[in-house]
């Protein structure tokens, strides 16, 4: 994989030392995939550090497109890049749209034709016209770490099937995050 400032890192350095959650996006213009990264940005750098996790996210274009994403979407934790899709190959991820259209992520707020149409616009209107990588590929989600133990694993089946998020920390042993726009009603 590659970093923001071109470095390549081996894969397996990421989830060597710790647990690690790994997220595959399709693309960094993939509307469901921008609205998914929002949402884990709001995954609190203490509630990791408490569980001892590290959360990476992993998009298949260029590097250069890191930087503008993160902020774009106000994700701070680490992001790299398979330019060549490599790892999503080795693992399995699916090419094209699966069947099973009735999943859809509790993080996508967008519908398909909005989202679409913000997707090509972004595209359009980006410092280089450039759709960053194979529209048709889907990501997916891992679990694993220390060393090459696979806690968790979820191949994506079509752009609306994102593992919920709390599912991924929970199972990694994460404090959960309330994504709603309602303020929490204390019991005391």
């Amino acid at each position: 994989v590659v970093d923001a400032d071109g470095r390549s890192v081996p894969f397996q350095a990421l989830y060597r030392e710790q647990k690690t959650i790994v997220v595959f996006v399709r693309s960094f213009l993939c509307y469901t995939c921008k609205e998914y990264v929002e949402d884990l940005a709001k995954v609190p750098k203490a509630f990791l550090q408490e569980a001892n996790v590290r959360l990476i996210v992993i998009g298949q274009s260029s590097y250069n497109h890191i930087k503008p994403f993160c902020s774009l979407t106000g994700y701070t934790h680490e992001m790299y890049v398979d330019p060549q899709r490599e790892i999503y190959k080795r693992l399995g991820m699916k090419r094209g749209e699966g069947n099973n259209v009735s999943v859809r992520s509790p993080h996508v707020k967008s519908n398909t034709l909005l989202g679409s149409i913000r997707s090509i616009w972004r595209a359009m209107t980006g410092p280089a016209f450039d759709f960053q990588g194979d529209p048709a590929q889907q990501g997916g989600a891992l679990i694993i770490g220390p060393g090459n133990e696979v806690h968790f694993s979820h191949l994506d089946k079509n752009r609306l099937d994102h593992v919920p998020i709390n599912t991924v920390l929970q199972l990694a042993g994460v404090k959960t995050v309330n994504f709603s726009n309602q303020p929490q009603i204390i019991d005391i």
